[in-house]
């Protein structure tokens, strides 16, 4: 049988990939080899591009006798006119993506493929034909917690808790004080600093500070030593949350809306940094983020909490030592198969056949 050619246009270069692109392509690459797929990457751009200009991409695909053509995250005029030559010439195009609704680049091309039923549901209802779920793969299933604590944690020997995130954060959202049994990582967009460029950083971040409030807030984490900052690191990253006793993921729910839509940015977020810590054997509390809603079994394999009140009966939850430990190892046995590589290449696959075939 005749290998069928995919080629991928990238949100991001392939040698310094944004998460989206190692998770929603390059990890893919070697399933799609293992069947009748033969990839290629037709644009790699230096810098990540949302809305790129690649008006030679249809040439290009038509001389590798390119089957499928693959819209890694970006849209714009470019794109939607590149979509539009390729089912001229008989080729179909697929349209990947994560955290926005775009319905002319999903009527542009023959299949969208979002992450989560939420972001399915917001799509045009003439669309939704054309609406695929492929979910984020968990990477590195084999790392896990290295062991339960047997204690419930104090001022002198606190439980750590992590949290991931793709932003620099100077505080928690929602938890803003974490109680005194505690003390947090935060693993994200930081750079490692000299100690002079820590300051220049920190000094700006003070003067964005909007309100009294907010400089509080902000003061008191950069004294606090129980709230340490981490750069986000892809070779480290699963060995310092293996350290950790608690998963967190508290999330700020002011109204920021999506780009052409009234739904708030913080709703269509993937199960990725959920299932991230769960595969990791962590008992994870998380705000209410519809995604995270399909997951977590209130009190069995997680938790859902809205306000600061909520957030600190979980931790005292889990302060038991032996509930800790349960509650980790049941989230860890959900999301393992359901939401592993494995899987999401079979439903990726899945898409890639019908398309090709048609349907």
């Amino acid at each position: 049988m005749a290998r069928k050619r995919i080629g991928f246009v990238l949100i991001s270069n392939q040698k310094n990939p944004l998460p989206s692109t190692r998770i929603a392509v390059l990890n893919m690459l070697p399933y799609l080899r293992e069947r009748e797929y033969e990839p290629h990457i037709l644009f790699d751009p230096t810098e990540a591009t949302e809305q790129p200009e690649i008006s030679g991409i249809v040439d290009r695909a038509e001389q590798l006798e390119i089957d499928i053509v693959y819209f890694q995250k970006v849209c714009g005029p470019s794109v939607r006119s590149t979509a539009r030559l390729l089912s001229a010439r008989g080729i179909k195009s697929i349209y990947g993506v994560c955290d926005i609704i775009d319905n002319e680049m999903a009527e542009a091309t023959d299949a969208t493929i979002v992450v989560t039923d939420y972001l399915k549901g917001l799509y045009d209802v003439k669309l939704q034909r054309k609406i695929f779920i492929v979910h984020d793969g968990i990477e590195n299933p084999d790392v896990q917690v290295r062991a339960y604590r047997s204690d419930s944690g104090s001022r002198s020997n606190p439980l750590r808790a992590v949290l991931v995130t793709a932003q620099p954060l100077y505080w928690l959202p929602v938890i803003e004080r974490v109680p005194a049994y505690l003390e947090v990582r935060v693993i994200g967009r930081y750079r490692n600093e000299t100690l002079f460029r820590a300051l220049k950083d920190n000094y700006w971040q003070f003067r964005s500070q909007r309100n009294a409030g907010q400089i509080s807030r902000f003061l008191s984490n950069i004294i606090e030593r129980r709230f340490s900052k981490i750069a986000w690191n892809i070779d480290t990253i699963h060995q310092n949350m293996a350290e950790c006793d608690i998963g967190i993921i508290p999330v700020d729910t002011q109204f920021d809306p999506v780009v052409g839509s009234d739904v708030s940015s913080w709703l269509v977020r993937s199960e990725n940094r959920l299932t991230l810590k769960m595969a990791m054997g962590l008992p994870v509390i998380a705000s209410p983020v519809p995604s995270y809603k399909e997951v977590i079994v209130q009190g069995e394999n997680g938790f859902l909490a809205t306000g600061r009140e909520e957030w600190l009966e979980c931790f005292e939850a889990l302060r038991d030592p032996r509930r800790r430990k349960a509650i980790g190892q049941r989230a860890r046995a959900t999301v393992l198969q359901r939401y592993s590589q494995e899987e999401q290449a079979k439903k990726l696959l899945a898409v890639l056949d019908d398309v090709t075939r048609g349907r």
